[in-house]
């Protein structure tokens, strides 16, 4: 089994930022790339190279991890960027962003073409689990890439697992996500009413978090999802929620009733996260 000492990573955003610094933290030889230099601070905590071009990062590096926006980022950085032309053969290259299983499949394809083998493990968690090192990392491509590739997930994330062959992984998150964004359509929901009826939103929150319906939505909107980042994300959320329903119609299924209430809770984060955030403020629980 190949065993990896040299990894790159591009994208280094609200979440790339702590992965990376987690794998320079485990002792790998980190080398980075950026469009934009001031994204370099995000790993200014552990050793690092700095690539002038992404081209540099390809050929000095054993595994390649990209934590882009989507598919057209990545197909961008391959092509347009003449990426692969210095990518060594054998080399792994790995996507951490959600995207489209069928571009998976695709890109996959056409990173084997130079040699390269790819992975798609997007991960789940966001920026709060990154920094805590308690991603979750679903995986999918050849299981002796996955392997040699697995001591790097690890540095970032409490589980990893690998799903089946490319395409699963991205499946697989796309089926997280749904759960998620569906479950914050009920979080607004209640806490909307819970607001009509004069309680307490932070409390309800908090009591509600470790009792019976507590959830990964409403702990998010009580605690990470502030009303600028509500601006941002609902946006993502509409995106994964499409994906979600093209794979699940590719094979065979009809996602109607599902898509329809994740794109609900998507057009309600702005204003669910702005609720809580008067809330806080009103009662005087801190700063919206």
């Amino acid at each position: 089994m190949t065993i990896i000492k040299r990894v790159g990573f591009i994208g280094l955003g609200d979440q790339g930022g702590p992965m990376a610094t987690a794998i320079g933290e485990q002792g790998f030889e980190l080398h980075v790339w950026a469009r934009r230099p001031a994204s370099l601070a995000a790993v200014a905590a552990v050793p690092h190279t700095v690539h002038g071009t992404a081209a540099g990062l390809a050929g000095s590096v054993e595994l390649i991890a990209l934590c882009l926006r989507d598919d057209a980022d990545i197909w961008n950085l391959l092509d347009d960027r003449h990426f692969l032309e210095a990518v060594a053969p054998g080399t792994i290259l790995v996507s951490h962003g959600t995207g489209d299983p069928g571009q998976a499949r695709r890109i996959s394809a056409r990173v084997a073409e130079s040699g390269a083998v790819y992975l798609e493990a997007p991960v789940s968690g966001g920026g709060p689990g990154a920094r805590a090192r308690t991603l979750t990392t679903f995986a999918g491509g050849p299981a002796d890439a996955f392997e040699a590739a697995r001591p790097v997930f690890v540095a970032f994330s409490d589980t990893v697992r690998l799903m089946g062959p490319v395409g699963a992984g991205q499946v697989t998150k796309l089926f997280n996500n749904a759960l998620a964004i569906t479950n914050m359509k009920n979080a607004e929901d209640v806490l909307a009413l819970a607001g009509r009826v004069g309680l307490d939103l932070p409390a309800l929150i908090d009591v509600v978090g470790s009792s019976s319906g507590g959830s990964a939505a409403l702990r998010a909107l009580g605690e990470d999802i502030t009303p600028d980042l509500a601006e941002h994300v609902h946006h993502l959320m509409r995106k994964d929620m499409r994906h979600f329903a093209d794979a699940v119609r590719e094979r065979g299924a009809d996602p109607q009733e599902v898509l329809e209430r994740g794109l609900a809770g998507a057009a309600g984060l702005v204003q669910g996260a702005r609720l809580v955030a008067r809330s806080r403020t009103v009662e005087g629980h801190g700063r919206p």
